[in-house]
């Protein structure tokens, strides 16, 4: 997060120029976040998945408590009734990976291989860069937050397996990069960081073997203006949670593990608090709460991965990282 009341002030005056009342709740809202994230970062104000026991953790981005219980029946996996709700430390990627992966639990992550199909893995760890995207006029920068040498193995994998159609990492895609990692890489705890069931909500689409509809890529805005409903995001968004768990499910027969908890790093609003999306330091339940689900995995063999690069390339270049996360719709 940059800390610099110039800059703040700079793009308080751009905003200014093009609508006055963004400009204000723009520049109040960065400077809420410097007051969130300092206080926030002293303070524990969610639990920590470091704080808990498991060897295979699978974060499912922006995925509710409500929507996981809803779909749950659906996977053997999945027991409706022992489906958590814990505080996130975070609502919204940056964030959590800012407040989860500190020098605080340096030696654990130094035991983690972490597989990650957000981009953001790259921003933070990598380019160091924490959030918000944009200034605020005081608070922390975030210091404690480690980098992409203190893991034991980080794979941020939007360039290797990204999807040119639809823009993401596929389910399919990480699942079979987890499994190649579980057999050949040798880390006590693995974490499997998929996109879903975050936007876009390409299920559909990939069904009918077609380029999604921009409702489908960003559907928020086409929401606000009544042009579509709230039950056909819903849907869409549990399709994309769907396509998640499909490929989870792959990834617990072919990987073992004595204890998979299956959570996400933030949730996702749909009206509450008439917000849409998520946003960093936004404390409402539907996003600060998140699943938390155990099971086991068991490696029966008969699949065979994709091999993985030999090295991870941390010489990424912004522009691309810059692009995915726009598109995204984080920046």
């Amino acid at each position: 997060m940059p800390i610099d009341f110039a800059q703040w002030a700079d793009e308080l005056r751009a905003n200014w120029a093009d609508s006055p009342k963004r400009a204000v709740l723009e520049g109040l809202y960065y400077t809420y976040l410097g007051g969130w994230l300092t206080a926030s970062s002293r303070y524990d104000v969610g639990t920590n998945v470091y704080d808990r026991e498991w060897d295979l953790l699978v974060v499912l981005d922006a995925c509710r408590v409500d929507a996981l219980r809803e779909v749950a029946p659906e996977y053997d996996f999945l027991d409706v009734g022992g489906i958590e709700s814990v505080w996130s430390v975070g609502s919204a990627s940056a964030e959590w990976m800012c407040k989860t992966f500190t020098t605080e639990y340096r030696d654990a992550i130094a035991d983690t291989c972490y597989l990650s199909a957000n981009p953001y893995a790259t921003k933070t760890f990598v380019d160091g860069i924490y959030a918000p995207p944009k200034a605020a006029p005081f608070g922390s920068a975030g210091g404690e937050v480690v980098g992409a040498d203190d893991f034991g193995d980080l794979r941020s994998l939007y360039r290797e397996r990204c999807s040119d159609r639809f823009g993401i990492v596929m389910p399919e895609d990480l699942t079979d990069a987890a499994i190649y990692a579980d057999r050949e890489i040798d880390a006590e705890r693995t974490i499997v960081h998929y996109m879903q069931p975050h936007t876009p909500y390409f299920a559909a689409a990939f069904r009918e073997d077609r380029e999604l509809t921009d409702t489908e890529y960003k559907p928020w805005p086409a929401l606000r203006r009544g042009e579509i409903d709230y039950t056909t995001v819903w849907e869409w968004y549990l399709d994309t949670l769907r396509a998640a768990l499909d490929s989870v499910e792959l990834l617990l027969s072919n990987t073992d593990a004595e204890t998979v908890a299956i959570t996400a790093d933030h949730g996702e609003a749909f009206g509450e608090w008439r917000a849409h999306n998520h946003l960093t330091g936004f404390p409402h339940p539907a996003v600060k709460k998140v699943p938390w689900a155990e099971t086991t995995a068991v490696d029966v063999g008969g699949y065979e991965p994709t091999p993985l690069a030999e090295t991870e390339d941390t010489d990424v270049a912004a522009e691309p990282v810059n692009e995915q996360l726009e598109a995204l719709g984080y920046v």
